[in-house]
């Protein structure tokens, strides 16, 4: 079988992307304002960007990686500390909205231009860098929203799921390079329990999340695609939940031409591969 990375250099199998997103509480209150007075609720998305990011960052560092964390400008404001240290660790800061506004779910009165210069402005503030990558809060972006980023210079958004290696969208002459996701490989949906907010379907144990991703993982090997992981300081940055992504590190790295690459990294091999 003849890679799709054959004309990069080296012999890159299978290119895995780590990615988080620092959401904190800014997606619980988005989604569900009243919750802004329940302690508790907002405590417990207050841990990824206290606590979780930094032993995430521990653990890549352990295997030499370098990944993507998708920061809301609203928690880099509150937490740049470690914002900063993301940046400086040689990791990816990319967007990720200002309070986890869903593109699709803008009000009248909102501006979707608008929400991404100011995230822009805050993480530029933050790190020295305009963020280059895009991932819409929920994965939903608007009609307008590939438009928007093309015009403000992004390289890549990573919200869509038409395919598991990256593709180009957007109109002609406007393109970005799509890096796609899916609900399967994203902890969320396994790992998330909140009964003040209605989510109270029993949680998965790390050992069936590992399973799953470890056998998503199996396949993309197999068929020379992309493995790209979404990721959330506050959920998988509990102490099981690592060792599970811990053992998943360890289980990839054993195959050969596997590449762990950051989104921007990505985005740009796959614009020089189809420029040739």
């Amino acid at each position: 079988m003849d890679s799709i990375w054959a004309n990069t250099d080296g012999d890159t199998r299978c290119v895995v992307i780590l990615t988080f997103d620092i959401d904190g509480p800014s997606a619980t209150m988005r989604r569900n304002p009243e919750l802004a007075d329940h302690p508790s609720a907002i405590s417990m998305g207050e841990f990824g960007p206290r606590v979780g990011t930094a032993r995430i960052l521990d653990l890549l560092e352990k295997h030499d990686i370098q990944a993507t964390f998708f920061v809301p400008g609203w928690v880099a404001e509150r937490h740049e500390s470690i914002v900063k240290y993301v940046a400086a660790s040689g990791h990816q800061v990319a967007h990720h909205g200002y309070l986890h506004e869903p593109p699709s779910s803008l009000g009248p009165h909102e501006s979707e231009g608008g929400i991404l210069d100011l995230g822009s402005d805050i993480l530029e503030g933050i790190t020295g860098e305009r963020p280059k990558g895009y991932r819409s809060p929920s994965w939903e972006l608007s009609a307008d929203s590939l438009r928007l980023l093309h015009e403000r210079g992004f390289v890549y958004d990573s919200s869509l799921m038409g395919d598991d290696i990256p593709y180009f969208v957007g109109e002609e002459g406007q393109s970005l390079v799509e890096l796609p996701v899916h609900w399967a490989l994203d902890d969320a949906p396994y790992y998330t329990y909140m009964p003040v907010a209605g989510q109270t379907a029993p949680m998965n144990t790390p050992n069936d999340v590992l399973t799953a991703w470890q056998w998503e993982f199996d396949g993309a090997y197999r068929a020379n695609r992309a493995f790209m992981l979404t990721m959330h300081p506050h959920t998988s940055g509990r102490f099981a939940r690592l060792e599970a992504l811990d053992s998943l590190i360890e289980h990839m790295k054993q195959r050969e031409g596997v590449e762990f690459m950051r989104c921007i990294d990505l985005a740009n091999r796959w614009n020089r591969i189809h420029s040739a």
